[in-house]
């Protein structure tokens, strides 16, 4: 078995965990995390796609990695959002569920103002 596709089975294993996680999770941290897991697995994928192409003697394919590059700032980026958003979610509504009823009145402002 190459390292191409032992790669290949573990990105595969890290896309299917984390939709399994996605659909199956109802927290919605456990929903973020998930969705990282599958992220990773596609980037791995690409990081694969990249070098099956340098070992075809095509020479290396910058697109692939810079694909990469940018998947791994944007789900960086996209991570701290969900996440500050869950923790504004649990300030306001003291749960991190969807199910619960709304909050009757807006919270108090939390600088004091």
């Amino acid at each position: 078995m190459s390292a191409v596709t032992v790669f290949g089975l573990c990105a595969a294993a890290a896309v299917g965990l984390g939709l399994y996680g996605l659909i199956a999770n109802p927290q919605p941290l456990r929903k973020i995390i998930a969705f990282n897991l599958l992220g990773s697995g596609v980037f791995l994928l690409f990081g694969i796609v990249g070098r099956r192409g340098a070992a075809a003697a095509f020479g290396n394919d910058p697109v692939p990695q810079a694909l990469v590059i940018t998947g791994v700032v944007v789900a960086f980026s996209a991570t701290a959002l969900a996440i500050a958003l869950l923790l504004r979610l649990f300030q306001i509504a003291g749960s991190t569920t969807l199910d619960g009823p709304a909050p009757a009145s807006p919270p108090s402002d939390p600088s004091g103002g």
